[in-house]
C-alpha cells in the first residue's frame, strides 16, 4: 500500500512538473524577461536622458603639491608643473564641457536642452513599454494557442476607425515632438506662431504649447496647427533703431553724431556685455515727406535686441541735439512683431 501511494504521488508530481513546465512555466519566463528589459530600458533612456538634461560635470583637475625644496632653484619651492604632466588636450575644450558653458552662461539654455531631453526620453520610455508589452501579450496567447490573427485584424479595424477618429490628437502629438527634436522653439523664446500669437513661451507639451502675450493673455496652441514659427531670441538677435531727421538735413552731419551715438552705446558697461559687434550706422534707408530714416543695429545677444535698441535710440537722440540736429516731429511707425516681450516696450 505505501510503495503504491508513493508511485501516485510520483506520478501526481510529474504530471504537475509536466504541465508546469509546458505553458505556465514559458509565460512566467516571458513575463519576467519583458518586465527585466523594460526595466533596463527604462533606466538606460532615463539615464541618457538626465545626462543630456543636466550636462556633464567637468571634471576637477587634481594638481600635485610641489616639493617642498627645489634644488634647482636654490631652496624656493618651485609651482612650475611637471614635464608631462599636462597634455595638449587638457586645453581643449569638449562639445558637452562647450554645451556646459554655454548652459552656465545663459539659463534659459540648460533649461531649454533640459526640457527637450526630458520630454524626448518619456516619448521613448512610452514606446518602448508599449512596443515591449505587445510584443509580450501576443507571445503569451500564441502560447495558449488563442488565434492571434483574427485578435490582429480585428484590432486593426478598431485602430484605424479610432485613428480616423483622433487623427488631430495624433497630429498634435507627433508635431510636438518635431518641435521637441528640431529645437524650433523652448520655453523663454520671443515666438511669432501666427494667427496673432506672438510672445514667451512658457510651457511646451507633446499636444499643446502655451505662449504668454504682451498684454498678458495666455495663448494654447496645439502643435499641429503650427504651420510656421517665428523665433527672435535664438542663437542670437540683431537690435535695430531707426532715426529719422528732417528734409535737407546735412547727412555727414547726421552720420557723424549717430558714431558719436553707437561709440557711447558700445562703451556702456550696462550694454556692452549684450553686444555681439560694435553697432554700426547703415545710412539713408527711406526718404519721403517726413524727412531722412537713418537706421542703426547691432548683433546682440538672444533676447537682449530691446535692450540695445532702447539705448541706440537714446544715445541718437542726445546725440542729434547735441549737433544741432532738430529731429523729426513723425517718429518711424513701431512694429508690433519686434516689440518688447521682457516687459516693455
Amino acid at each position: 500500500m505505501f510503495e503504491s501511494l508513493a508511485a501516485s504521488v510520483f506520478d501526481s508530481a510529474e504530471d504537475f512538473w509536466s504541465w508546469f513546465g509546458d505553458k505556465p512555466l514559458k509565460i512566467i519566463l516571458i513575463l519576467v524577461i519583458g518586465m527585466v528589459a523594460i526595466y533596463v530600458m527604462r533606466r538606460v533612456v532615463t539615464s541618457l536622458t538626465e545626462r543630456i538634461a543636466i550636462g556633464q560635470k567637468p571634471r576637477t583637475v587634481v594638481q600635485k603639491a610641489p616639493d617642498p625644496v627645489d634644488t634647482t632653484t636654490g631652496g624656493v619651492p618651485s609651482t612650475a608643473p611637471a614635464k608631462g604632466k599636462w597634455r595638449r588636450k587638457n586645453m581643449l575644450m569638449s562639445p558637452q564641457a562647450l554645451a556646459d558653458a554655454l548652459g552656465a552662461a545663459n539659463p534659459r539654455v540648460a533649461e531649454r536642452r533640459a526640457q527637450r531631453a526630458r520630454t524626448v526620453g518619456s516619448v521613448l520610455n512610452s514606446t518602448a513599454n508599449i512596443v515591449i508589452s505587445t510584443i509580450m501579450a501576443l507571445t503569451i496567447l500564441q502560447i495558449l494557442e488563442v488565434p492571434v490573427t483574427g485578435l490582429l485584424t480585428g484590432a486593426g479595424v478598431v485602430g484605424v476607425a479610432v485613428g480616423f477618429g483622433a487623427q488631430s490628437l495624433v497630429k498634435d502629438f507627433l508635431s510636438g515632438i518635431l518641435l521637441l527634436v528640431e529645437d524650433q522653439f523652448g520655453v523663454g523664446d520671443v515666438v511669432d506662431l501666427g494667427g496673432g500669437v506672438v510672445g514667451t513661451v512658457e510651457a511646451m507639451g507633446l499636444r499643446l504649447t502655451q505662449v504668454r502675450a504682451f498684454d498678458g493673455t495666455l495663448w494654447y496652441v496645439r502643435n499641429g496647427e503650427i504651420l510656421r514659427a517665428g523665433n527672435s531670441t535664438q542663437e542670437w538677435s540683431r537690435a535695430v533703431a531707426s532715426v529719422q531727421v528732417p528734409l535737407g538735413t546735412d547727412v555727414d552731419v547726421v552720420r557723424a553724431a549717430l558714431g558719436r551715438a553707437v561709440d557711447r552705446v558700445k562703451n556702456d558697461p550696462e550694454v556692452a556685455d549684450s553686444l555681439l559687434e560694435t553697432p554700426s550706422v547703415r545710412g539713408v534707408d527711406a526718404v519721403d515727406a517726413l524727412g531722412l530714416t537713418f537706421t542703426l543695429h547691432a548683433q546682440v545677444r538672444p533676447a537682449q535686441q530691446w535692450l540695445v535698441a532702447r539705448s541706440l535710440r537714446a544715445a541718437a537722440h542726445a546725440a542729434l541735439l547735441d549737433a544741432g540736429v532738430v529731429l523729426a516731429s513723425s517718429t518711424v511707425p513701431y512694429d508690433e512683431s519686434v516689440q518688447d516681450q521682457t516687459g516693455s516696450a
